[in-house]
């Protein structure tokens, strides 16, 4: 094991013993909120005293959102339900996708203080649901294989203020037709920020509407920072975001366990939002800019030409995109121009930024400085691990993650604990699940 590797590890285990002593009675006392893994990866608590969104309207366009639960319950706006008709802020049992994705984005919790149940990484942004229709239900349901394309909603997102919208999914198409293309360009004529999860079937294959020129195209990674291997990629990956053993908000059962680009791309969205309200006179490509030049890559990656086809810029890093000294760079950032042609400098630009500074893999020298001096720390901590594991070895947490991600300087190290059985949960296995996976891999959303 290298030098590097093995520091890791052992942040692993000094955070582990923070999670252990640090926030006991919290995990206990809700084991919802325990699970939301990316939260603490993040270093949400760090964040949310620069930015939560407030203010900031993020469309959202899949199955209707349930805005009566106590997670989301002020946070969702009526919207529209193109499928069914009228407003878009209510779902029955099949209907929780959207619920789980606005959920990632600005759930705010219940209880004293918001403590238990699921937070969203931009806890203050508004949801404005925009219902779109599926063909079958549950685990049989697929976006877009019906007569609906998400056009016209896209179009009303714009026309009813929303500066970001959030695409959780793939049509049965691999490039959007001219109407949803139109209405691309539409959105980032109106200076709003599209984010589309890439898909979950592990190909090369571009899905619409990831695909669209415009759109910052999103793939998941697992607890360790690694591409999710059902994470669809190519040249169009912009941007990773967590996406496997994810806790969200459910209809039928209060809340969800399920892996995908979906929630990846929720993630992304939320992170936007924290920088629209940070920085409101930064354009969409901007935004996308900031996302990207604070985004991490491994360290093998480092050197390599950006995006990758697997990684894009890297995997985001919300609290180092809100507060380092990034310049605004040129309008589209490292999105195209309208019309095709590349932003003067954009591409090139976003890809140096990735190269450079915070964004590489954290350095030998600097994991030695994060745990200098946490030998007496570690001791005390792989006692109280080694304790823990042979009470209970089944729930044993996964390898330490990929330093460079996380709250203040980007400290990583993060061990996160995988989500628990219990009453609420639903399995990835469950019905609901969306969409529906190939027989071969684990349902994503």
């Amino acid at each position: 094991m290298s030098f590097t590797r093995t520091l890791r590890a052992v942040g692993g285990a000094v955070v582990a013993g923070a999670l252990l002593f640090g926030t006991a009675p919290v995990a206990s006392a809700d084991q919802i909120r325990k699970d939301q893994w990316p939260l603490t990866a993040f270093g949400a608590d760090d964040i949310w005293k620069v930015s939560t969104g407030k203010g900031v309207t993020v469309a959202v366009i899949d199955q209707p959102v349930d805005g009566n639960h106590p997670d989301l319950k002020g946070n969702v706006l009526p919207g529209k339900n193109f499928a069914g008709g009228g407003t878009a802020d209510h779902a029955d049992g099949k209907q929780e996708h959207g619920t789980a994705m606005a959920s990632l984005i600005a759930g705010h919790g219940h209880g004293a203080g918001g403590s238990e149940g699921v937070k969203g990484l931009a806890p203050d942004a508004k949801i404005l649901p925009l219902g779109m229709d599926f063909e079958g239900s549950g685990d049989s349901a697929e976006f877009g294989k019906g007569s609906m394309s998400y056009a016209a909603p896209l179009r009303y997102a714009v026309d009813h203020g929303a500066s970001i919208v959030n695409m959780s999914f793939d049509t049965a198409n691999t490039e959007p037709s001219s109407a949803e293309q139109a209405a691309v360009d539409y959105a980032r004529k109106h200076d709003v920020l599209l984010v589309a999860s890439s898909g979950n079937a592990g190909v090369e294959t571009p899905r619409n509407p990831a695909a669209a020129s415009g759109v910052l195209a999103v793939g998941a990674v697992d607890v360790d920072l690694k591409v999710w291997k059902y994470s669809n990629y190519g040249t169009h990956i912009k941007l990773l975001a967590p996406g496997v053993h994810i806790r969200s908000a459910g209809v039928e059962d209060p809340y969800r366990l399920a892996n995908g680009t979906s929630d990846a791309a929720a993630y992304v969205s939320a992170a936007a939002a924290l920088l629209r309200a940070k920085f409101p006179d930064l354009t969409a490509g901007q935004i996308a800019n900031r996302l990207v030049k604070s985004a991490v890559v491994p360290d093998d990656k480092k050197d390599a030409k950006l995006p990758d086809p697997h990684y894009g810029y890297g995997t985001i890093r919300p609290y180092s995109a809100l507060t380092t000294d990034i310049p605004p760079g040129s309008k589209n950032g490292p999105l195209p121009a309208l019309g095709g042609e590349s932003s003067p400098g954009s591409s090139k630009d976003a890809e140096q930024g990735a190269k450079t500074g915070s964004n590489k893999g954290m350095s030998t020298g600097a994991l030695v400085g994060i745990f200098a001096g946490g030998a007496v720390v570690l001791a005390i901590v792989l006692g109280a691990v080694i304790t823990v594991r042979k009470k209970n070895r089944r729930n044993d947490p996964p390898s330490g993650g990929a330093g460079g991600y996380g709250g203040p300087g980007g400290s990583g190290g993060f061990v996160p604990h995988p989500p628990n059985p219990n009453s609420y949960q639903q399995r990835p296995s469950g019905p609901g699940s969306y969409p529906s996976a190939p027989p071969t891999q684990p349902p994503g959303r």
